[in-house]
């Protein structure tokens, strides 16, 4: 082969290699494709012109190009104009776009058409309808077209209105796969890129340079940057962006919840321009973002300004409880869709933590709660003789005919197949016939007859069976969660919950449940059931919130302490065990902080596991108001250590004065925040030292602990 011959066969410039290289990575749009080639063929059906639209960043320019090489190999004339590239004015669009009046059947292909939107109008009434007959139009925005050109007559003949979506999970596998991107690591970028074409492109990019080829591929900082910058671009204003900061960082965002976060702000025009944003969707409770969106806004608001991330979660957990205290009690309580909405919200901002084991699915449409059907005996009955163990069979079928209006169960939205159920026993006495059959409602039973019996009109709730067809976060799951949740929040004569888990090791040493009221597991056929519970008439929903959330609405700092005892790595001082001490050491230091947190909630501090310990004697006349003198005179002592003045202060205005945020205690303080979290986490370790070392009533005093420096 002569060197002529292997030139002949190479791109002759450098613009064709690039339009080459381009072809070879496009996949999918193979439905925008055949539209527009419809155009092109000038099939009787066709339109002159093709609005695409979608946020940045889902490959409009990539598709628009594509456009252009097919117009070209069809012999057409193509003009291409980018939003960004000119003026925006009649004169120099018409400069731009002469040579479509020359040409025969031209293609003008407009890309960032939301950069012309002052011309628009024009656009549309004086420039357009100018064209030769035979003319394909493309117009590539953001945002979608006015109302004007759907509601006139003409225009709604000759347009078509496409709303670009991301790509399928075939051809992100395949985008990836072109790419380069190592099989193995497929999964793990699709579950934060999903089928988004700049996302995944930008990961690509990342898992290709990555040459340590070690694990599973993690968004870096820069991934994430960019892609908030091309999708969301500029906001009109700082109230804007956190407008927006907090729809991706909520389940649903209302008007109401905006006014209750942004009180200075006009919340009505806040929620109108969010709404037209074109990566936020509308649902039944509100509206939201697309779920990478949602998440890429998220990890880059808590990486950017963790100060701020804390302040706005503190904002927006003080309107929940708020919401869920109205909910539970008093004249006008909130019922039906309201309660589901708030179920779905509470759940939702503990993705991460206490429901996170179970809430989280992300195919939230495939399976829907449907009312028990007399059809539906045999399959759940199926469901449980799969999940086992077998003594569990005998125990659902007595449920079955006892309370079938107890049983939810949860359908494939297309198959219609039963895919899971739950039970939610409505229980207000304890009858033989159900103490044999079902052995963890009698230890429930036997808990609440030493605990705190029922009164006349209460009833018991529990959460008996919750059984799935694949592990969690399931849609199942998510559904199954909401329905516990909402029977919490708004039980009539609800006097106990209890959930029964068939995996409890994952939360028998969990921080969101040592203060719960756990009676011992019970052993069926092998596998170990534990419960998990709270007396409703002593820790009402809103309190039980604020333990789960580890929440003081007089600080706000609950999270903050677990984030401040995770960075420093301080660990607590003085490791020797106590003389009497039924808390492993843990989780005495856990009820410890809880406590500390629930200063200003009597309620909360009336379930604390610290009232189980000694440190209370057990005849106190106010539990509560011991357990506070407890608490203060520790802290106290910590000013006798050296530097302790520093640590006593910094917990003494955390914990007492009630300050609205950590970073109004750090300026109270007059110390930077840094300084100011390292005195906490010092003084926290301090006040559980002192504790664990008390004397407890009747027992010889152990040795003083070391003092702290």
């Amino acid at each position: 082969m002569t060197h002529r011959d292997r030139d002949s066969r190479l791109p002759v410039s450098l613009g064709e290699h690039l339009r080459a290289a381009r072809r070879r990575a496009f996949v999918g749009r193979a439905r925008e494709l055949a539209l527009f080639r419809s155009a092109l063929d000038a099939a009787a059906d066709s339109f002159a012109v093709l609005f695409l639209t979608g946020p940045g960043g889902v490959g409009k320019s990539s598709l628009v190009r594509r456009f252009a090489d097919e117009a070209s190999a069809a012999g057409r004339t193509v003009v291409e104009l980018e939003g960004h590239s000119g003026e925006s004015s009649p004169a120099s669009f018409e400069a731009d776009a002469a040579e479509v009046f020359t040409a025969d059947r031209p293609v003008l292909l407009i890309d960032t058409f939301e950069q012309y939107r002052s011309i628009e109008g024009w656009l549309r009434d004086r420039f357009l309808p100018r064209l030769p007959q035979g003319s394909v139009v493309v117009l590539a925005g953001r945002e979608p077209p006015a109302d004007v050109w759907r509601t006139d007559p003409g225009w709604a003949e000759v347009m078509r209105v496409v709303q670009l979506p991301d790509l399928s999970r075939d051809e992100a596998v395949s985008m990836l796969t072109t790419r380069g991107v190592p099989p193995e690591q497929h999964l793990a970028v699709l579950a934060f890129a999903g089928g988004h074409p700049l996302a995944l492109s930008l990961a690509a990019e990342v898992v290709r340079a990555d040459s340590r080829g070690g694990g599973p591929w993690t968004p870096t900082q820069d991934v994430i940057g960019t892609l908030v910058s091309r999708l969301v671009g500029e906001v009109p204003s700082a109230i804007h962006r956190q407008a927006l900061e907090i729809c991706a960082h909520v389940h649903m965002t209302t008007e109401e919840l905006l006014r209750a976060v942004l009180p200075e702000a006009d919340a009505g025009a806040l929620f109108a321009w969010l709404r037209g944003l074109p990566f936020i969707e509308t649902g039944l409770y509100g509206i939201f973002p697309h779920d990478m969106v949602r998440e890429i806004l998220d990890a880059d608001l808590r990486w950017r300004d963790p100060q701020r991330y804390d302040t706005m979660r503190h904002q927006v957990l003080s309107h929940l409880i708020e919401q869920v205290r109205k909910a539970h009690s008093g004249p006008g309580r909130t019922t039906g869709r309201a309660v589901r909405s708030l179920s779905l919200a509470v759940l939702h901002l503990q993705r991460d933590g206490f429901t996170g084991n179970w809430f989280g699915g992300n195919r939230k449409h495939e399976v829907y709660e449907d009312a028990m059907r007399p059809g539906d005996r045999e399959a759940v009955l199926e469901l449980t003789a799969r999940d086992g163990p077998e003594e569990a069979v005998a125990t659902v079928r007595h449920w079955l005919c006892q309370q079938p209006e107890s049983f939810y169960v949860y359908r494939h939205a297309v198959s219609g197949k039963t895919v899971g159920f739950m039970s939610w026993l409505r229980l207000t006495e304890a009858r033989t016939a159900d103490l044999d059959a079902d052995p963890v409602i009698a230890s429930a039973w036997e808990y609440l007859r030493r605990k705190a019996p029922l009164e006349p009109g209460d009833h018991l709730g529990i959460a008996r069976f919750m059984v799935r067809t694949e592990p969690n976060p399931s849609p199942e799951g998510d559904l199954i969660s909401e329905r516990t949740m909402l029977e919490l929040l708004v039980g009539d004569g609800l006097a106990w919950t209890f959930v029964v888990l068939d995996d409890i090791e994952p939360f028998r040493s969990s921080e969101y449940v040592t203060d719960l009221d756990a009676p011992a597991p019970v052993r069926i056929g092998g596998r170990l059931y534990g419960l998990f519970g709270h007396d409703q008439r002593t820790m009402p929903p809103d309190a039980l919130l604020r333990q789960i959330f580890r929440f003081d609405s007089s600080g706000g700092e609950a999270e903050a302490v677990e984030a401040v005892e995770a960075e420093s790595g301080e660990p607590a001082a003085g490791q020797a065990p106590p003389v009497r001490e039924p808390l492993p050491r843990s989780e005495f230091d856990a009820g410890v902080r809880s406590a500390l947190r629930s200063w200003h909630h009597p309620d909360a501090l009336a379930t604390s596991s610290l009232l189980r310990t000694g440190l209370v004697a057990a005849d106190a006349p106010d539990p509560v108001a011991s357990l506070r003198d407890v608490l203060t005179e520790a802290v106290g002592k910590v000013r006798e250590d050296r530097q302790g003045e520093k640590l006593h202060r910094a917990m003494a205005t955390t914990f007492f004065d009630g300050a609205p945020t950590q970073e109004a205690v750090a300026e109270r303080l007059g110390v930077p925040f840094s300084t100011y979290r390292r005195h906490l986490t010092r003084g926290l370790a301090r006040v559980c030292e002192l504790l664990w070392y008390r004397e407890p009533s009747g027992d010889e005093r152990p040795p003083d602990p070391p003092a702290g420096e």
